[in-house]
């Protein structure tokens, strides 16, 4: 870096503490260079991506929009090298906020800011969330619209002693527009290849001043997303229609992307330039959508504890004189092991008896529940930064904020029932509510300190301190009462997801203080080194100090090495310690009920739960920078050591020996929960990789051109595991779920007129499952793929713009389940993917900029 650009950018130095720039006002000749500006990685001046000590990378918002999807995760997908999302059909929770992952790590091993504060995490964990993301509770990151951003920064590195806990894999900045004037709106429409799905969108952009001296920038967008269907119709379901039950669906459940219903985004963010060199912001979000998606067939004859208690040899019936006086069963045996049960004589007589039932009465051909929830997202941050020219603190930069989130997420269930209720169950519930809280306060001080180097040492010190609340609050009473047959094998609660009772309501919290100090210097105008100490204590579980240890080299003008080394932490959320849920699972081929619950819990503590204590991480990091002309080259290798990693357990299956003593500690209806899970602190893994990225710009064809490649090698080894909790097919969603090797390769080219891209991604192999069934009759080894996107866009003036596009325009369909499965699953590709299994996918978009 040169010693004009490095003085030039230490104005700018006074937003490093936040992780945020200041909005200064840049000529045109200027804007291409500030675009390639950072704050993330350091809290010394922003630097350019080529002269930072960590890799970074930067989006643009307008880059983001390249894509066919309005979802934030998807756009970043094809940008980010190491970063991953999947989609997640039937996957409880997880089918409402999709978790992500950053260098093969959970969701929650990434820390989100935004406008460079913490974000809050969202109040949905990912029960089912494709092994590596099993119980993860991450950020929301969907509910931010690529038209609100300027840009977006990528920090693969881990970072926790800078920023805190979560980033031991990295960290991605969302910084929001702060345009003064201007805006945009648009209309997008596309659907896919095989007629569903259909999406439209509206987002819009504003630009207005505050004052003489400031700006309020305001941003929106409205989705509605169709649902789609990857079903085959399950042989079980057919074989009772062809004997004549006329109540079956076809298909008889839908598997695939779930609906998704006025999803309404606000952004806002306000700038004001106060008296002595002093600013005041203020920026927030209210997002809310509806979300509903399909659970797994409930097979009339043989679902277990609703329609069967023996494997489908009988039915189960209910006797009311016995549930309600406690009389002598009177009620006969139904044979249920036949073609339609229905059309039987023992069944109508059993129907014709006021004193006995089934649960075929109120769902004759089995049914398949709707799960869904409303999720309502908001966040408010208030602050002010400037110089101090007074005082002890004189010629000190600071920055003052305090931060509030909260996502709240309601859950609904149709389409089922609570058997043991009987023939008075409802088939619609109000399940209950997860709610996450977070309240953070900073204070951080910045300055440049002549200490006889080349240049001034920077020092960054400041305070945190946080509050984190996860509740719970209980459904309707018939989503969670024991009914009067529950005694008689019938399943309690809403069957699918069960509602939260009143002993799992309630509100728990956690405080943590936080203190660091930052420094970093050029030794000599070629070598930087810096260097970052964390302190933080947690009224939970006590005290962590984390280091991290950066340099970079620059051998000439256009070659420089960097490496860095750190230690880090990730704190058990507060959702995590205190769960509560109950949920289909499947296991070699089998649906059951899997019940979640605090690790400290008499049924968890049974089978060997623990109090949860923060994972460990050791990262360490290489790699070289070359930048000549129009090329640009990064090649970096990293390892992350992560001790005491906290996740889902493996379902473990609750004995019938056991029953006895479990009820005597409390626990409720042992008989009827097939399997329990909770978190744990159950093995250690180390994760190794190189990411490449590389741009060149040229002439080309009469138009500018430019070719940009993402390439990403990562590999995940479980070096150690309970597995009393850990079985081993998680251990190989661990280290093969995901593929070793991903690519894009991208071709832009630009004319006065028009301008296209061109995009190729690739994904290597991987190990597929589906619904978290690890056995060999539901899993094996997928084939690596290619897919393709592309985008054309005509300008008709400078205000209107025309949009055409698809991805994966050759419609390359996912990895097919195996012959056999999908009878029970019924679905037609494995919900484990890399890319979407619902194939091409094309739309219009008409912008108008003003």
């Amino acid at each position: 870096m040169s010693t004009k650009f490095r003085a030039g950018m230490l104005a700018l130095s006074v937003s490093a503490a936040l992780g945020t720039a200041p909005a200064y006002a840049f000529d045109d000749a200027s804007a291409e260079e500030v675009e390639k500006i950072v704050v993330v990685g350091s809290r010394a001046a922003p630097r350019s991506i080529a002269d930072s000590a960590v890799p970074v990378d930067i989006v643009g918002g307008d880059e983001l929009s390249k894509s066919g999807s309005s979802d934030m995760l998807d756009q970043l997908v094809s940008t980010v090298p190491s970063f991953n999302v999947r989609a997640q059909p039937i996957s409880d929770a997880a089918t409402l906020i999709r978790p992500v992952n950053l260098r093969g790590l959970s969701s929650d091993s990434t820390l989100v800011l935004l406008n460079g504060k913490r974000r809050h995490r969202a109040s949905v964990i990912a029960f089912q969330g494709g092994g590596v993301n099993d119980g993860a509770q991450g950020p929301d990151i969907s509910v931010i619209p690529s038209v609100a951003l300027k840009q977006v920064e990528v920090l693969r590195d881990g970072a926790a002693a800078q920023y805190g806990s979560d980033a031991i894999a990295g960290v991605m900045n969302f910084v929001l527009k702060d345009d003064a004037d201007g805006g945009s709106i648009s209309v997008k429409r596309g659907e896919f290849y095989e007629g569903d799905g259909a999406t439209t969108t509206v987002d819009g952009n504003i630009g207005l001043p505050f004052t003489d001296d400031g700006s309020i920038n305001l941003s929106f967008q409205l989705k509605n997303a169709d649902a789609t269907s990857r079903s085959v119709q399950r042989p079980d379901a057919q074989g009772l229609a062809d004997a004549g039950n006329a109540a079956i669906q076809d298909p008889a459940q839908i598997w695939g992307n779930p609906e998704i219903e006025d999803d309404i985004t606000l952004f806002g963010n306000v700038l004001l330039d106060l008296d002595n060199d002093k600013e005041f912001y203020m920026f927030g979000n209210y997002s809310e959508r509806d979300v509903t998606g399909g659970f797994y067939y409930r097979n009339p004859h043989n679902r277990s504890n609703v329609y069967s208690i023996d494997g489908g040899e009988t039915l189960l019936v209910g006797d009311v004189a016995q549930a309600i006086e406690g009389a002598e069963r009177t009620c006969a045996v139904v044979p249920a092991n036949v073609p339609n049960v229905l059309d039987t004589d023992d069944y109508k007589a059993m129907v014709a008896d006021p004193n006995c039932f089934s649960m075929n009465q109120i769902f004759p051909g089995g049914y398949t529940p709707q799960f869904g929830g409303n999720i309502t997202d908001t966040s408010l941050t208030v602050g002010t930064r400037g110089d101090v020219s007074t005082g002890f603190l004189k010629d000190w930069y600071f920055d003052l904020s305090a931060s509030v989130g909260r996502n709240e997420s309601k859950f609904f269930l149709k389409n089922t029932l609570n058997p043991s209720l009987g023939l008075e169950t409802p088939t619609d519930f109000d399940t209950g509510s997860y709610i996450q809280l977070e309240k953070t306060f900073n204070f951080d001080l910045v300055r440049a300190v002549e200490v006889g180097l080349d240049e001034p040492l920077n020092v960054a010190t400041g305070l945190e301190f946080r509050e984190e609340s996860f509740e719970i609050i209980s459904g309707e009473e018939a989503s969670w009462k024991a009914g009067d047959y529950a005694d008689q094998g019938f399943n309690i609660g809403s069957h699918g997801f069960k509602g939260f009772g009143p002993e799992a309501q309630g509100r728990n919290d956690r405080r943590n203080w936080a203190a660091y100090l930052d420094l970093e210097a050029y030794l000599t105008e070629d070598f930087m080194v810096g260097t970052a100490l964390r302190w933080e204590d947690f009224n939970t579980f006590g005290s962590t100090t984390n280091y991290k240890l950066t340099a970079q080299y620059s051998m000439t003008d256009e070659i420089s090495l960097r490496a860095s080394t750190s230690t880090g932490f990730r704190a058990p959320t507060v959702g995590q310690a205190n769960v509560v849920n109950t949920a289909t699972s499947m296991v070699n081929g089998e649906l059951i009920q899997s019940f979640t619950a605090p690790p400290t819990d008499p049924l968890a503590s049974f089978y060997g739960g623990k109090e949860l204590t923060p994972e460990e991480s050791e990262s360490y990091a290489m790699g070289i920078v070359y930048s000549s002309g129009d090329f640009f080259l990064t090649i970096d290798a990293y390892s992350i050591e992560v001790t005491d990693r906290i996740a889902q357990s493996s379902q473990i299956t609750v004995r019938a020996e056991d029953h006895e003593e479990l009820r005597s500690l409390g626990v409720q209806n042992p008989e009827l929960i097939s399997a329990v899970t909770y978190f744990a602190n159950d093995f250690d893994t180390t994760t190794q990789g190189v990411d490449v990225v590389a741009n060149y710009s040229m002439e080309l064809m009469g138009g500018d051109t430019q070719f940009s490649l993402a390439y990403n090698f990562n590999e995940t080894e479980v070096d150690k595991f309970d597995p009393d909790t850990v079985d081993e097919g998680k251990v190989r969603r661990l280290e093969e779920g995901m593929p070793d090797q991903r690519a894009t390769f991208t071709m832009s080219q630009s004319w006065d007129d028009v301008s296209a891209f061109v995009r190729m991604n690739y994904f290597g192999e991987y190990y597929a499952t589906h619904a978290d069934d690890t056995s060999e009759w539901g899993s094996e080894t997928a084939d690596s793929a290619f897919t393709f996107d592309a985008e054309v866009s005509y300008f008709f003036s400078d205000s209107i713009t025309l949009t055409l596009g698809a991805n994966n325009i050759f419609d390359q369909e996912a990895e097919e389940l195996k012959d056999g499965t999908y009878g029970v699953l019924g679905a037609q590709y494995y919900e484990s993917g890399p890319f979407d299994y619902n194939g091409g996918f094309y739309y219009g978009k008409v912008t108008y900029k003003f």
